[in-house]
């Protein structure tokens, strides 16, 4: 059994690098291509940095093309198993707008992640509030080049989301996704 007292509160942060990005945090983005390209910037930024796992993620507002927030995978080095780049944008997203529906502002989001969302970010998009889900790398992308289990799936997972109001564009920039990967294996000096 672990010695320390048990804690009461939890803090979850991005790395400090966000910071210094914050001028290009303030630009629009129209394309779901360059939405995707700033997702996949912030993982492969992460991974040079040491700071995480291989993922990134950015809601969006849908009419203007604003980025409303920003996420790494923080998993590691947070100790903690919910700290995913998708679950990061989410929670940021949902304290700047102090809603923990995003929708429930009247606007309509959009999340761009570098890769499909494992199981937990799955059901969280829902809840989210988020309109349209724009994924990167797929699902097979991930467990071919890397370690990680992106847990049960539904077979029809798309579905589900879309019966849910939520439409989905895979495959956006899917090469560049998949090279953070290889820099991911690269940088811990493995082959997958």
């Amino acid at each position: 059994m672990p010695s320390q007292p048990i804690e009461f509160s939890v803090s979850l942060d991005l790395p400090g690098w966000i910071a210094s990005i914050d001028e290009m945090l303030r630009d629009c983005y129209p394309s779901d291509e360059d939405k995707m390209r700033l997702a996949i910037n912030l993982a492969l930024r992460n991974v040079e940095a040491g700071t995480g796992g291989p993922f990134g993620a950015a809601v969006f507002d849908s009419d203007s093309g604003a980025v409303i927030s920003v996420g790494v995978n923080r998993v590691v080095p947070l100790n903690n198993s919910t700290a995913h780049a998708e679950m990061m944008a989410f929670m940021l997203a949902q304290r700047r707008l102090q809603s923990f529906r995003l929708d429930a502002t009247r606007h309509r989001f959009v999340l761009a992640t570098s890769a499909q969302p494992c199981a937990m970010c799955y059901g969280a998009c829902p809840w989210a509030g988020i309109h349209r889900l724009l994924i990167g790398a797929r699902r097979k992308d991930v467990e071919a080049l890397t370690e990680f289990d992106e847990g049960p799936m539904p077979r029809n997972w798309r579905k589900g989301l879309e019966r849910r109001g939520i439409s989905i564009r895979r495959d956006v920039l899917r090469t560049e996704a998949r090279k953070v990967f290889l820099a991911y294996q690269k940088a811990r000096g493995s082959a997958y």
